[in-house]
């Protein structure tokens, strides 16, 4: 027996860009054993579609796994499942509700062209914490880099779903140069309360526009080509320092350029009584190919 498992690259920026998804669009007779051997098998962070659980008023049910763990929740590969759905014909519409983990995950499809569905995700309003002066030390000692390196902007634990550590850099050339000590990192997320690190460099200011690498705390890689749910983080960090507007102008991210897979996700707040309650991500989606996972 086995279930079919389709490839998709989110967030693609480029021929050769995005960050590659399995996605089984069913489930159902898979155990967690099956579904973290998809994880283990590809190497990266792999979607898992289900009906709902019965009263949740939800169109799906997705689960997420990396090849170490499984995850509460996944924003490039809940972005490309739908992408995937949709071009099925298994939408049940264009306003959706899916069932994680995590609670409950709003998603929409603004619009298709002939590259299938734009599909953006939903996530909650982002909780920013700065960190004290006693943890900068060992974050850049990880990272490889000194003060002099830092924009002037604290380093914050920032949260839609997960936490993650901003740091700040001076320039893209610094961040995309970074060679970290990955076998330090899962002990250090530890000590400050992280589940991965996300330098960034503003690229652009005024056009909002910022790049970034992510560096998971114990995946099982060492790093992340697209990460919506950092991305999202990131954001809130960017609002909570004056960075980036109160408005549904659009926040651009870059990442995955130092892997040389060129990715781009783009988030925008939801206004609530003019300010956000929350926040849109989504990006582009390739359908790269097919694989059979044995169970």
């Amino acid at each position: 027996m086995g279930s079919d498992v389709e490839i998709v690259s989110v967030f693609a920026a480029g021929p050769n860009g995005g960050n590659p998804a399995p996605i089984v669009i069913d489930a159902a007779g898979m155990s967690d054993a099956d579904m973290q051997q998809v994880a283990r098998s590809s190497g990266y962070e792999s979607g898992f579609v289900l009906p709902p659980p019965p009263a949740s008023n939800c169109d799906f049910e997705l689960r997420f796994w990396v090849p170490n763990h499984e995850m509460s929740m996944c924003g490039h590969v809940t972005v490309g499942a739908l992408w995937l759905l949709d071009r099925l014909g298994r939408l049940p519409g264009n306003e959706l509700a899916i069932w994680t983990k995590s609670g409950r995950v709003a998603a929409r499809i603004r619009e298709r062209t002939e590259r299938g569905a734009a599909v953006e995700i939903s996530q909650p309003v982002g909780t920013v914490e700065t960190l004290g002066d006693g943890d900068t030390a060992g974050i850049l000692e990880v990272l490889g880099v000194g003060s002099g390196d830092l924009a002037p902007r604290p380093i914050q634990n920032a949260s839609t779903s997960r936490v993650k550590t901003l740091v700040p850099l001076k320039s893209a050339e610094t961040l995309n140069g970074l060679s970290p000590d990955f076998a330090r990192i899962e002990d250090l997320c530890d000590r400050i309360g992280s589940t991965g690190l996300y330098p960034y460099a503003v690229l652009d200011g005024d056009a909002q526009i910022v790049e970034a690498r992510q560096f998971p705390k114990a995946s099982g890689y060492p790093e992340d080509a697209a990460t919506g749910i950092a991305a999202s983080a990131l954001s809130f960090g960017l609002l909570a320092n004056a960075m980036v507007e109160a408005s549904e102008r659009p926040i651009t991210i870059r990442q995955g350029r130092a892997m040389r897979r060129p990715s781009e996700i783009l988030v925008r707040f939801q206004l609530g009584h003019g300010r956000p309650a929350g926040c849109w991500l989504g990006g582009a989606v390739r359908l790269e190919g097919r694989d059979r996972a044995r169970s």
